[in-house]
């Protein structure tokens, strides 16, 4: 059964933010930005709401709701075939959201600013499912969602094995260079679709 894919309203970004965090939290990305196991999930919840709130003016937002209408599945993504509008306040709002952290955020900020692609190009930069909804095509139904009204090709970093092969079937290449990493070593890996 095809899933019901819609668009997040302004007021389910919150709960986005905590989706991704909550579907992101085992991840070494998310730990290397947060080390702090009491403080991780709030921290990168306000991040990924911050950054997905960002997204429908300049992209979209779109859910997938269980049966209870619970937002189990998200996909962010951004039209970078134009030039983005920034986040107002963006500094000051990281600032206050990632306290010790920031430098953290700011070392990512600069990674994938230096290596984002300059082909105008749709960038998906979060794609996640509840734990207890995985395997059952709710990412692969959000992407091609996308992916079927797209001209233009698509970006994204992966962040792990399972990742890259989900993608790669959905017709994302290695980039060179494919591996970037943070400072504490830790990965991203840059894939391209046509």
């Amino acid at each position: 059964m095809t899933p019901r894919i819609r668009p997040a309203a302004a007021a389910e970004i919150p709960a986005v933010g905590r989706l991704i965090a909550r579907s992101f939290d085992h991840l070494p990305q998310n730990r290397s930005l947060v080390p702090d196991d009491n403080e991780r999930l709030a921290v990168m919840s306000a991040f990924f709401a911050l950054v997905s709130e960002s997204a429908p003016p300049a992209g979209k937002v779109d859910v997938v709701e269980d049966a209870d209408g619970r937002v189990v599945a998200t996909a962010v993504w951004f039209d970078r075939t134009r030039e983005l509008p920034g986040i107002p306040a963006y500094e000051e709002r990281m600032s206050a959201l990632a306290g010790r952290w920031l430098p953290h955020f700011q070392a990512l900020d600069e990674l994938f600013g230096k290596h984002h692609p300059l082909e105008p190009h749709w960038h998906l930069a979060f794609l996640a499912v509840d734990r207890t909804h995985q395997g059952a095509g709710l990412g692969s139904a959000l992407m091609r969602h996308t992916h079927d009204r797209l001209d233009v090709p698509a970006y994204l970093e992966a962040t792990n094995a399972d990742n890259i092969r989900l993608y790669r079937r959905h017709g994302y290449a290695d980039m060179s260079p494919f591996d970037v990493r943070l400072s504490d070593g830790t990965p991203f890996y840059r894939m391209w679709r046509r």
